[in-house]
């Protein structure tokens, strides 16, 4: 069974850069055709997805947050990372990783067949 999980700070500045990892046990992160995906979801809020990096190594981002989110990987641990930058109180939420499957071909459609526990993140001064 594939199974990933959230590591990072839990409490972060505002203006600070937030990175957090996700490490991906039981399937490899260049496996053909998975979209390594990070979700959020602040309090009271419904889900929002951030963006992935494909099995190929391609990212892509929600429009809203592409300027300032940037995923990269490092295939030889097998994990992939988030770094939100310039942090607002805005940016709490739960933060997941997850798998997309790339239904139909689309990845990115809000489907996940995985996912890590979650991880808290607070930005505050």
């Amino acid at each position: 069974q594939v199974q990933l999980q959230e590591s990072g700070p839990g409490l972060v500045k505002p203006s600070q850069t937030l990175s957090l990892t996700c490490t991906v046990s039981g399937g490899s992160i260049t496996t053909n055709y998975y979209y390594w995906s990070w979700i959020r979801q602040p309090p009271g809020k419904g889900l929002e997805w951030i963006g992935y990096i494909a099995y190929s190594g391609s990212t892509y981002y929600s429009p809203s947050l592409k300027s300032r989110t940037p995923i990269s990987r490092d295939t030889s641990k097998n994990q992939f990372t988030l770094q939100l930058s310039s942090v607002t109180p805005e940016d709490t939420a739960v933060y997941y990783c997850a798998r997309d499957p790339g239904l139909l071909g689309f990845p990115g459609l809000g489907t996940y067949d995985y996912w890590g526990q979650g991880t808290q993140v607070t930005v505050s001064s």
